[in-house]
Parts: C-alpha cells; structure tokens; sequence
C-alpha cells in the first residue's frame, strides 16, 4: 500500500509535470492477488481514484480461505494466515475489503469466472452487491465458463469492451 501511495503522490508531483499526467484521473486495476490489491486502494486512497477495476480478487481473506479449492487451501494459510485461528480469523477479517467496504468511494467493476478454483465466485459476488447496495456504481460480469481469469476468445472481447465502457464512463468522462 506504500507503494501505491509513493506512486499516486508521484504522479500528483513529478508525472503531473514532466508526463502530463492528470492527478484527477487515476484508475486501478487488478487481477487475483491484484484483485485484492485493487479493492484495498479503492479503500486506501479513496480521495484519489475515480475507478477500478477487479478482476478475480480476494474480497474476503476469511471466506476465501475457507473456499478456495481444498488443494489450495494449506499453502493459501501459509501464505496469509490460518482463518481457524480465532486472532488470526479476526485480523484478516479486519484487512479485507468486504469489512472496509463503506470506504469505497469510487465506481468499481467486478468480474468473475463461475467456475474459479482459486478465487471462488462468492468473493466476487460478496464485494459487488456490498458495494451496490451502498449506492455506489457497480458493474459485475461474471463469465459462465471460465475460472481463473478469461481465456476463451468470445469472453476476453466481451471483457475488454465492458472495461472500455466502463474507464470511458467513470475515468475519461465528459470532459476529456
């Protein structure tokens, strides 16, 4: 999240100077780990976003752990805490998006593969009707038969198009 920060007061300063960079119109993107990360700058840098755009992530460390494919599972906890651990289930339920939710303040699109061993569809669908519910633009797609990420051809261009819309509604705008 430093990172991010450092990159988005960068771009407020020295992209804004010498690249022309507009501070006023930053998005964020992301897909599976970068899913969450995206989700989580949503929340962190809510003053500095217009958009952003998740795709397969993390919204939830609690039910993802819980649902992601039992093969997954072990090396998953290792990688970000064991949830039946009852101060480790409350620490990554504080560091989710889902819980920090009502801190986006900016449009958010989310997209999904049905059948997603990794990412279970319930992360996706979990973040977005959160979001929705609050009032805020959300879009969702959720590709019926694919799981981690779009691989087939028809899918790929109904993302790309959805992802043209929806940065040319919510970054570019009327005024660009």
């Amino acid at each position: 999240m430093k990172d991010i920060g450092s990159l988005i007061k960068w771009i407020e300063t020295e992209g804004k100077e010498k690249y022309d960079l507009d501070p006023n119109r930053i998005a964020v993107w992301g897909g599976s780990y970068g899913g969450y990360m995206c989700l989580a700058t949503l929340i962190h840098f809510n003053d500095k976003l217009k958009c952003g755009i998740d795709m397969v992530g993390i919204s939830n460390f609690v039910t993802f752990l819980e649902n992601t494919a039992s093969y997954r599972r072990v090396l998953r906890r290792v990688k970000y805490g064991d949830e039946s651990d009852p101060e480790m289930r409350k620490f990554l339920n504080e560091i989710s998006p889902l819980t920090n939710a009502d801190k986006i303040r900016a449009p958010l699109f989310v997209c999904q593969g049905k059948n997603d061993p990794r990412v279970p569809v319930g992360e996706a669908e979990q973040i977005y009707k959160t979001v929705k519910e609050s009032g805020l633009e959300a879009w969702y797609m959720l590709a019926e038969n694919e799981g981690h990420g779009f691989r087939k051809k028809e899918n790929i261009d109904q993302y790309q198009n959805a992802m043209v819309q929806f940065l040319q509604k919510n970054l570019v705008g009327e005024s660009a």
